[in-house]
């Protein structure tokens, strides 16, 4: 099953706490796991941040609206215990307990209900979602991200071949491999390479190159293409190559590229637009925000 959202982690949370002792927040995230038998590969699945799990992060915000509601209280950091009203909310035994159940009491709607926006005739109305801030912002992150890479992809679709294949050598040069412009372009887009559309060195001395190959292809890439790429490696002595298409690959070229010895690497259109916007090529910066939190040592008094 998927990792459950945290309002639906709220009420099981809440009913741990009933024995009115203090509680761990990273104890109960493994027991939250065991209580909805998530596999491993679940408590491990990480937010898009890479910050924290997932779970930890849904069990937190669970505490924060069960604390925020008065329903909890924090003796110290990292730890919670249930409060008088908390107890009086379980005694009315609810089926579910999320932000709409919670907006009942005043300390959780100032909490939920503090954003406010000036609508098209001044007045103020309030702005309400069931999501925490920091998953509001990484979601809106997340369709501005892909919205950028679809606009991205449409870019290079229209471009001409010979200023995509400079684009594919500035990616892998953004990404760190040796070499220069100049030295990559040397036999860019050539006859006689025996398929090969341009080569770049895989590290600064030069001592190993990878071949690219990249294709403005509107068709899916299948096996037949893929392996006449492994087959111009064979005639250049090399065992690592890219091949780049702006459209997507067969699930037999997958399968092939893993069971051959040679080392080579298929990036479809998604992964091109995505590899640029993370290396900073055909992009530029607009706007930053910088999300700031307590710092607890400050406050430790020694």
């Amino acid at each position: 099953m998927p990792v459950p959202d945290f309002q639906s982690l709220t009420l099981p949370v809440l009913k741990l706490a009933a024995d009115g002792q203090v509680h761990w927040l990273k104890d109960a995230v493994a027991i939250m796991a065991d209580h909805f038998n998530l596999s491993q590969e679940e408590r491990n699945e990480l937010l898009p941040s890479r910050t924290q799990t997932r779970i930890y992060n849904n069990v937190s915000w669970a505490v924060q609206y069960l604390r925020s509601a008065k329903l909890l209280e924090s003796p110290e950091r990292g730890t919670f215990r249930i409060t008088q009203r908390g107890i009086e909310v379980l005694n009315q035994n609810p089926q579910r307990i999320d932000a709409q159940y919670l907006k009942r009491f005043q300390e959780f709607k100032e909490f939920f209900l503090g954003k406010t926006n000036q609508t098209a005739n001044g007045q103020t109305e309030v702005v309400e979602s069931n999501l925490p801030a920091d998953q509001l912002m990484e979601s809106a992150y997340r369709a501005l991200r892909q919205a950028l890479a679809q606009e991205l992809l449409d870019r290079v679709k229209s471009c001409s071949p010979r200023f995509f294949e400079k684009l594919v050598v500035d990616l892998l040069l953004a990404m760190g491999y040796g070499g220069s412009l100049e030295d990559a372009s040397k036999i860019l887009g050539k006859s006689g390479d025996e398929g090969v559309d341009g080569l770049i060195k895989s590290d600064v001395l030069g001592l190993d190159q990878v071949y690219i190959q990249a294709k403005r292809w509107n068709s899916t890439v299948g096996r037949p293409t893929v392996q006449a790429f492994a087959g111009s490696l064979d005639g250049m002595r090399a065992k690592r190559g890219v091949i780049i298409t702006t459209s997507d690959f067969s699930r037999d070229a997958h399968d092939y590229v893993d069971r051959i010895d040679k080392k080579i690497v298929l990036i479809n259109g998604e992964q091109l637009a995505q590899l640029m916007i993370d290396y900073n090529v055909g992009v530029a910066e607009e706007r930053r925000y910088v999300i700031k939190r307590i710092d607890s040592d400050y406050f430790e008094e020694g």
